[in-house]
């Protein structure tokens, strides 16, 4: 057998390798690159616990959505309010009902119908300030560990240092890979209308 032919055969083989196990090679895509996945429906009620900042109910769904699509979650996230005393003022108890999708590999699940999905480098230190401040640091370190498990991720950096009390000392810093939708693909230019002469 000759070297054109071996290496038509292994080219098969890997071929039949990824059909039949799609999700065995998930993880070495690079960010950017895109595969396959479905969308899956969690619900749950976020109530945050934390020392240094004090959020209204409404204030409080507004940044968990902010974090979800941040996140990678599909853009009809429903993040609503909980039940607080004083509606538009800080609550200790402030918390906030979260119903949203992520993607998961499409091998998750062979009942729904797969979707274009890329990893997303997703960096929660870089977002503007008047989206996320020091302050914020505690409702990061919660979202964190209660509700980023919920997304696909990978190449977790997670360096987040709060300091109760207290801005100063306090740092942001979450980096992580999550599938996601690609980016929106821009439309092709139209052509310039071509003028006849007069």
């Amino acid at each position: 057998m000759n070297e054109v032919a071996k290496s038509a055969g292994r080219m098969v083989i890997t071929l039949a390798a990824l059909l039949a196990f799609p999700s065995a090679f998930a993880d070495q895509t690079t960010a950017g690159e895109q595969s396959l996945g479905v969308w899956q429906k969690h619900e749950y009620r976020f109530a945050y616990m934390g020392f240094t900042s004090t959020y209204s109910c409404d204030g409080l769904a507004s940044k968990i959505k902010l974090l979800l699509i941040t996140a990678g979650a599909r853009s009809d996230v429903k993040s609503q309010p909980g039940a607080c005393a004083n509606f538009g003022q800080p609550d200790k108890f402030a918390n906030a009902t979260l119903t949203f999708y992520t993607l998961a590999p499409a091998a998750a699940d062979a009942s729904a119908k797969p979707v274009s999905a890329a990893w997303r480098q997703v960096s929660l230190s870089n977002l503007p300030p008047h989206d996320l401040g020091r302050g914020d640091c505690e409702l990061i370190e919660q979202f964190r560990h209660s509700v980023l498990p919920m997304f696909t991720t990978r190449n977790v950096e997670d360096h987040v240092t709060c300091v109760p009390h207290q801005l100063s000392g306090s740092n942001i810093d979450l980096r992580f890979e999550s599938l996601a939708l690609p980016p929106a693909k821009l439309p092709a230019p139209q052509p310039a209308p071509v003028r006849s002469g007069a």
